[in-house]
This record gives C-alpha cells, structure tokens and sequence, in this order.
C-alpha cells in the first residue's frame, strides 16, 4: 500500500525507515487505541451496536501497524512510536469520552434532615428524586436518589453546592436504566414522576 504513495527508491532510504515508518506507526497506535478506548467504555455501557464496529476498525488498524514493526525489528523507533502511541491514544480516547458524556449517572445526596431548600430547589427544577429518612452519625439526614444524563451532572453538582455546599454525594455510573419509563434531569410539570423521575403511565 505504502508502494502506491512512496517513490521504491525512497522506501529504502534512511529517511523512511528512522521517520516515515515511526510517525505512521505512532498515528496508527493512537487511532487503534483511542478506538479501543472507546470501545471498552460503550460495552461497559451496554451499547451493542457502536462497539462491534469500532472493534472491527481498531484491529484492522493494529494489524497494519504490528506488520510494519515486524518488518523493521531492527529499528528501535518503531518500538518507541508504538508504546508513545499507545500512552497518547488512551488519553485522547478518554478526553472524547469525557466530551461525549456518555450514559447516565446516580447521584446519591446525603444532607441534615431540616436542611429542606435543596430538596425543594430540585423539585423546583424537575429533578425526580427519591427521598429516604435515615439516621447519621450525629443525627438525622435525608438521602436523596436521582438520574441525571452525564452531560448534565455539572448543573446537578453547581445546584447543590449553591443551595447545601455542607451536602455530602456520590456519583455512580449506569450502565442500563429503563428509558422509556424514567425522565432525566429537568422536565416540563406535565411530567407527573415516582421514584427516580419515573413517570406514571404514557
């Protein structure tokens, strides 16, 4: 394939071998990786119909890159483009992930059980959230539950630190809700919800 695009005499200079040869390889390893990166993240989500194809193409890649080093072992750049690639296609593979926000999150919210404005500032909003009255170490506290899809968990997080910066929370990733049934985040009042926002009949 390089033949088509390279000159045979070029192909056998030192330039090729020592510059071209890494920098495909590298470009190869970070696309295969960053592919496989992702891949893992949407079948830890359950999504079977995007991972078999970046499966598919993330070998594909691979395999071009492997034969490359196998026809240069005797080239130590080729080693290095392979292990840089790799290190650099993990990281831009989660920074897509990140910017994909993919899935939905579990927020749990521990606060003191008088400490009511928040509960009422996210009903306010449309959160649905599931309230249960529990005993801390100290005292009384409410745990809230609720949904939020995880390109808006930021908004989630400012609300409750502006409206109870002494709440305590967690966030937990989802890997299967049922989305027919449950609503996420803010909805119109014509929503009537249940626990976690699910809304009663259709």
């Amino acid at each position: 394939m390089l033949s088509h695009i390279f000159s045979a005499e070029f192909m056998q200079s030192e330039t090729f071998s020592f510059v071209v040869i890494p920098v495909l390889i590298f470009f190869a390893r970070i696309t295969d990786v960053t592919l496989g990166t992702l891949r893992i993240i949407f079948v830890s989500r359950g999504n079977k119909n995007v991972a078999p194809i970046l499966g598919f193409f993330e070998v594909l890649i691979w395999v071009i890159a492997i034969s490359n080093i196998i026809q240069h072992l005797d080239n130590v750049f080729t080693y290095l483009a392979w292990a840089g690639g790799f290190a650099t296609g993990n990281f831009i593979g989660m920074k897509i992930e990140e910017r994909l926000a993919i899935g939905v999150n579990l927020v749990r919210i521990i606060t003191k059980k008088e400490d009511n404005q928040l509960i009422s500032e996210l009903h306010n909003k449309g959160y649905g959230a599931t309230i249960i009255d529990a005993r801390g170490k100290d005292n009384d506290v409410h745990v809230i539950y609720t949904l939020v899809k995880r390109k808006e968990i930021q908004k989630l997080i400012d609300l409750i630190e502006a409206y109870n910066p002494n709440a305590f929370y967690v966030v937990e990733d989802v890997r299967y809700v049922s989305h027919d049934k449950i609503s996420f985040g803010p909805a119109s009042d014509s929503q009537s919800r249940n626990i976690f926002g699910w809304r009663k009949g259709k």
